[in-house]
């Protein structure tokens, strides 16, 4: 048996949450609903003028991990933090969530990798990182063991930015797939595919990805056009699964000839979309990797999802397993 369902890897990123209005982002030139990669003095900036804030540990595949966890999977993650008051709080934070998190820390520069993530009042997020200790994740965190045990691995698309990452990743899909076991990844961002599109088509091309998530901007930037049915009938020749959400409509999942809508969850006020994608691939891999079918594996993704946007922060407050059985989903 292997010894975990999931296996994340991703930027450990404490996140720092403020609601604010849309002349905050035209003011500090922040763009709505990206992820801006930001330095040290943008970071210092940004802090100074965000109004109350949370603190809570995010990070995309961080955030998958945590999801898998709460609906009772075996979960892992591999990701950087630094020897600081913020590593510790995201070590305590994801160990708490009950996912097996043992990355050796950094000790000294540069310190835990941050997001100011502001949430106007349509719910919507732009994030602004300051990357700091995840470009430190290199090859030699790869605990073999756990890339090999893992019946997926999923990675974030966000992890093409620091360079030996790319490298861990690899090394990581190369154990994976030696033992038999498939790996993911989620597109992340539409600048992050567009930064990387040829890399990206290239991981799925070659068989080193296996399932990729994605959204409806995300497939349509990977694949340069403004058809959604274009795109999805491209990804579907491209990789073996794609599921791809399309925020209050419906997410479609693909395999071969087959093709599976799942109905967006019903909610009752949309507070944050941050972690909405996240907490999808989550309740999805869950699905997947306990032998579920394609739609059930939709619904729970689709559950988890929902349940996230009703609140403020990416890591699910809820026992997802306890939700997903009075939704007789489990």
């Amino acid at each position: 048996m292997p010894d975990y369902d999931v296996l994340c890897i991703g930027n450990a990123i404490v996140d720092i949450i403020a609601q604010c209005d849309e002349a905050f982002l035209e003011t500090n030139g922040i763009i709505k609903g990206a992820m801006n990669l930001i330095d040290t003095r943008r970071a210092e900036l940004l802090y100074s003028r965000m109004g109350p804030a949370i603190e809570a540990s995010g990070g995309s595949a961080g955030n998958t991990a945590a999801g898998v966890a709460s609906f009772g999977g075996r979960a892992a993650f591999f990701g950087k933090v630094s020897n600081d008051a913020l590593g510790e709080i995201y070590t305590h934070d994801i160990q708490a969530q009950g996912v097996a998190f043992d990355t050796r820390p950094l000790t000294g520069q540069p310190p835990t990798a941050r997001s100011m993530i502001f949430v106007t009042p349509d719910g919507e997020r732009s994030m602004n990182t300051y990357l700091g200790a995840c470009v430190e994740l290199g090859p030699e965190d790869v605990e073999a063991d756990k890339a090999a045990g893992a019946k997926v691995t999923y990675f974030e698309g966000y992890l093409w930015d620091p360079p030996r990452a790319k490298e861990a990743i690899r090394q990581t899909a190369r154990l994976a797939h030696a033992a038999g076991r498939e790996v993911s990844m989620t597109l992340s961002d539409s600048f992050c595919v567009d930064r990387y599109r040829d890399e990206f088509l290239e991981l799925m091309r070659s068989g080193t990805v296996d399932i990729v998530f994605a959204n409806s901007h995300e497939i349509k930037s990977l694949y340069q056009t403004a058809s959604f049915e274009e795109a999805l009938a491209a990804i579907r020749k491209d990789c073996g699964i794609a599921a791809v959400t399309r925020s209050e409509k419906s997410s479609v999942i693909v395999r071969g000839d087959e093709t599976v809508t799942i109905e967006a969850t019903k909610i009752k006020e949309l507070v944050d979309t941050t972690g909405a994608g996240d907490l999808y691939a989550a309740g999805f891999l869950y699905g997947y990797t306990t032998g579920r079918s394609l739609k059930d594996c939709g619904d729970l993704g689709s559950l988890a999802a929902g349940l996230v946007i009703q609140q403020i922060g990416p890591r699910p407050r809820q026992n997802l397993r306890r939700e997903a059985e009075q939704a007789g989903l489990l």
